[in-house]
């Protein structure tokens, strides 16, 4: 059998690139932006990724195994939870629930130089994106010699007077390329990082130890120690994607709560 020699480039390379997370993320600051949205070169036929997290767990963020079709523990509880039929135990099975967050690879002009970064964002803006792209008017706004650039300004909560920041789309009516040097284009596609370099996936049973740790600190108030949720180093805080939620309480009825994890996990 042949030896894959792409495969082993794109390994070395991952092994060479010493990147910080933070350096593959990109965040719009109060403002306007021009980025263009790039084809993802590890799914070529759809640059949207779709990604669903636990937040505030903890103070932690965790990666849910659903985005990629698989099974979840902190889900399963929280449906079991659902089912004892208490309101309380409903409240806390939904604010356990993941959320989606979508992350599409960008070139922010001006800054061609960063090469491909990831941009995340919420429901609304990726229903907006969606539309355009829908629109037989726009078309495949992602192509690399004919797509079209996009003008997002974006404003602070006390700028937009909301108790939110808030995100304008437009699309440029004129078509455009990805890059004016012809040459570079290839380079630039085969360059990008992988989503699942940034954020990792922790086991089932993983996960579901920072579940019981969560329902069941120890006796000096902290949880049983786990892998970290997104494996990131400290000085990369950025590339946590953000929720703006509180921090989400444990259900606090003990007996009734363990009862429900040992039936769900440990029979």
């Amino acid at each position: 059998m042949a030896l894959d020699i792409n495969a082993i480039r794109g390994r070395l390379n991952k092994l060479q690139n010493t990147q910080r997370k933070s350096d593959n993320l990109w965040k719009p600051t109060p403002g306007k932006h021009t980025v263009r949205i790039a084809p993802y070169q590890f799914d070529k036929d759809n640059p949207f990724i779709e990604l669903y997290f636990h937040y505030n767990i903890n103070n932690k963020t965790y990666l849910s195994p659903q985005s990629f079709g698989r099974p979840d523990p902190i889900v399963e509880f929280a449906d079991k939870l659902k089912r004892m039929g208490d309101k309380e135990d409903w409240k806390a099975a939904k604010a356990m629930e993941p959320k989606l967050r979508t992350f599409v690879p960008v070139i922010v002009r001006g800054e061609e130089g960063e090469g491909i970064r990831f941009w995340g964002f919420g429901k609304t803006v990726y229903q907006e994106i969606l539309g355009y792209i829908a629109d037989p008017d726009y078309g495949d706004i992602t192509d690399p010699t004919s797509g079209r650039d996009l003008t997002i300004e974006y404003k602070s909560a006390d700028e937009a007077g909301t108790s939110y920041p808030t995100t304008t789309i437009r699309v440029k009516p004129s078509t455009s390329p990805i890059t004016a040097d012809e040459s570079k284009v290839q380079g630039l596609l085969e360059g990008q990082t992988e989503i699942t370099d940034l954020y990792s996936e922790l086991s089932y049973d993983e996960l579901k130890s920072v579940l019981e740790g969560w329902l069941n600190p120890n006796a000096e108030g902290e949880t049983k120690p786990v892998s970290a949720g997104l494996a990131q180093p400290a000085s990369a805080p950025t590339s946590q994607p953000t929720e703006p939620k509180a921090q989400i309480n444990a259900p606090q009825k003990t007996d009734e709560v363990a009862a429900a994890f040992d039936d769900l996990f440990n029979k």
